[in-house]
């Protein structure tokens, strides 16, 4: 079974800092796409960044220059880098991951369970 486990969430001051993590199993963090979405209350789920097999990175405009997604291949885990936070990065975020590249709108097949990020 492919397991997708995201930790690292918390409650920051606007301008902080957060590094998420999405520890994968059962499937290679080195294949196909790689995602962090999220979903803010009241709101439809949105990709935010997402990695390619060859490392291509792609992020939504709202998070671009401050966010950064990057993967340890040694680990099967994915990061998602968050700086300088603003109250409107309040949501759930997800990692996700699918065995071909379907860049950030796609539909994933696997998806982790969510962590809470809070700014204020």
């Amino acid at each position: 079974d492919v397991q997708l486990v995201e930790s690292g969430g918390g409650s920051v001051q606007v301008g902080g800092t957060l590094r998420l993590s999405c520890a994968v199993s059962g499937y290679n963090v080195s294949s196909g796409s790689q995602a962090w979405f999220r979903q803010a209350p009241g709101k439809k789920r949105e990709g935010i960044a997402v990695i390619s097999i060859k490392g291509g990175l792609t992020y939504a405009d709202s998070v671009k220059g401050r966010f950064i997604i990057s993967r340890d291949i040694s680990k099967n885990t994915l990061y998602l880098q968050m700086d300088n936070l603003k109250p409107e990065d309040t949501a759930v975020c997800y990692c996700a991951a699918h065995p071909f590249w379907i860049g950030l709108s796609g539909n994933y097949l696997y998806w982790g369970q969510g962590t809470q990020v809070t700014v204020s």
